[in-house]
């Protein structure tokens, strides 16, 4: 049997790219649910929003064939689902757990009729076009950088840009400002004279945006179908990102990375030692398990102190 060197340039080239392609996704949504918490709405209806998103690019780019169009289509949908969760939770007041889990739901059932209803099909789209990769010139030469970067998704350099975006707009504008006292003391937010519920309402459609950018990529960015719950839990796995990396941008790309290179290191260990693929399923398990002890192991996180209660505006007496 062919034996394949783990260390050399090609397979750490290897492992870096599907490492980046598993956790872009991830480290997007996650970014979308700090924003949600950190306002003080707890967001578990990320997966859904991840799938609408996943949906939206690939039936948008099937009707216009122009997959930019498709990316468009699935923010929108992603923060048009988010602005119902937004209208339960900021408007309405009502349990966020009740109100994610029904986005859930939603997305899940809206999407399984409307593959049936557009291409017919009860698992799986016809294929579209994807989002063309970018091409650097005159680094393919360089060892594993050129291999890694020479060409890639440009939806990768996007979740970067929106990790240096997010960070920005947290920490060094009055709106990011407003988000985080939202989150933490929403009275005193309130005393200020700020809308608590416009700052949340904001945050969560925002959070529903990147959710449906991180859907696009795994439809449209890394692969160019649309197939029946492929966010395969990816919302959810994100949640755990946003937890581990503390509520912070940061640490939400750390652990996105963290855990997109556990996702892809079962797919090395499958090609660097054939022998255990009849062991392929528990080899899956692995990037989950290894999820629960890292979180687990957490202990000192610290959520924002108001996510999950809902604010009343006090009225004059």
């Amino acid at each position: 049997m062919l034996q394949v060197d783990p260390f050399s340039p090609i397979m750490i080239a290897l492992l870096i790219e599907t490492t980046l392609q598993m956790a872009t996704p991830l480290v997007l949504t996650a970014l979308g649910g700090m924003f949600s918490e950190r306002s003080g709405i707890v967001n578990i209806g990320l997966e859904g929003m991840m799938l609408i998103g996943a949906f939206g690019a690939v039936a948008a780019t099937f009707f216009s064939n122009n997959p930019w169009i498709g990316i468009v289509v699935a923010v929108i949908a992603g923060g048009l689902l988010a602005a119902i969760h937004a209208v339960i939770t900021v408007k309405l007041k009502g349990n966020h757990i009740v109100s994610g889990t029904g986005v859930i739901l939603f997305a899940t059932g809206f999407t399984t009729l409307m593959l049936y209803v557009i291409w017919g099909a009860r698992g799986i789209s016809e294929e579209v076009t994807r989002v063309p990769q970018i091409i650097i010139p005159g680094i393919e030469g360089i060892p594993i950088i050129g291999e890694v970067f020479g060409s890639l998704s440009p939806m990768i350099y996007m979740m970067f840009f929106a990790v240096l975006i997010s960070w920005l707009i947290l920490y060094k504008t009055p709106f990011g400002l407003r988000l985080r006292a939202a989150g933490e003391d929403p009275s005193t937010l309130d005393a200020a004279g700020v809308n608590v519920e416009t700052i949340r309402f904001v945050a969560v459609i925002i959070s529903g945006c990147l959710a449906g950018l991180g859907g696009a990529y795994l439809s449209i960015g890394f692969g160019s179908r649309f197939g029946k719950l492929m966010t395969s839990g990816r919302g959810f796995i994100a949640l755990a990102a946003l937890i581990f990396g503390g509520w912070r941008p940061i640490g939400c790309f750390l652990a996105g990375m963290f855990f997109g290179f556990l996702d892809a290191l079962q797919s090395f260990i499958s090609l660097v030692v054939p022998e255990l693929l009849p062991y392929n399923n528990f080899i899956q398990m692995i990037p989950y398990i290894l999820v629960v002890i890292a979180l687990a192991g957490i202990g000192r996180a610290r959520p924002p102190k108001a996510v999950g209660t809902n604010y009343e505006k006090e009225r004059p007496a």
